[in-house]
């Protein structure tokens, strides 16, 4: 890692990411999930490796309350022409950004979650000097952590549990941030898509167990996910 350059560099990251439209991205559709989309935040710097934009959610809702997730949600055909369109609409109102203040770059493959969701992560740039402003009813925190965190193989957990008979890898990261001290455990699908971005941009691999999550149809007959949950985050 020492000698890896993570300043930001758009011609490299634009390679190695997937155009959006593009036949060879990945682009999953099942009726059983919810469709909704991401904003993969980068906040490049000159001088330093660039940030990753995450989120602290509130306790509102049932799925993913309290837990560190990039800004997105499900698509709302009523306001959404388009899952890209999610993904402004949401970092509009979770972190106050306007649609004209981003721009997006590429995508990462689909991957459906456990809470059976088919998520679209769109890669963005916000300027640095952009002011963030988090939506009080969603948002405990804005949390900025750098990319080079993240690469850190030793800031990478993972745990492999059991369910229904098969094995299926539960990554995470606990980061505290600098000035407030404040620890955050940033697990499941968005310390996977954060992986899978690093492995896709720099080769690098995160995992040593090398389990492979499940499959839309595997994801499909699994019973009550939830149960599982406090077996998962117990672990970290």
């Amino acid at each position: 890692m020492d000698s890896l350059n993570l300043i930001f560099n758009e011609e490299i990251i634009k390679k190695n990411l997937h155009q959006c439209d593009s036949l060879s991205r990945i682009k999953l559709k099942d009726d059983f999930f919810t469709s909704s989309a991401v904003l993969f935040s980068i906040i490049p710097y000159k001088d330093k490796p660039y940030d990753l934009v995450l989120i602290h959610r509130t306790n509102r809702g049932t799925r993913h309350r309290g837990e560190m997730s990039f800004p997105g949600g499900k698509f709302e055909t009523g306001k959404d022409k388009s899952l890209k369109d999610t993904a402004l609409r949401e970092a509009e109102e979770e972190i106050g950004v306007k649609r004209e203040n981003i721009r997006i770059i590429g995508c990462l493959d689909d991957f459906p979650t456990m809470t059976k969701y088919i998520i679209t992560p769109f890669v963005a740039i916000i300027k640095k000097d952009e002011k963030l402003i988090k939506d009080d009813r969603e948002v405990q925190e804005i949390v900025k952590v750098p990319i080079d965190f993240f690469v850190n193989k030793q800031n990478f957990n993972e745990e492999a549990i059991e369910m229904s008979g098969n094995k299926f890898p539960v990554f995470y990261f606990n980061f505290k941030e600098p000035q407030t001290q404040q620890k955050y455990t940033i697990w499941g699908a968005t310390a996977y898509m954060i992986s899978t971005f690093i492995e896709t941009i720099y080769g690098i691999t995160m995992s040593n167990l090398g389990l492979k999550r499940f499959k839309l149809e595997k994801i499909r007959d699994l019973k009550e996910y939830i149960k599982y949950r406090n077996q998962v985050t117990n672990k970290f």
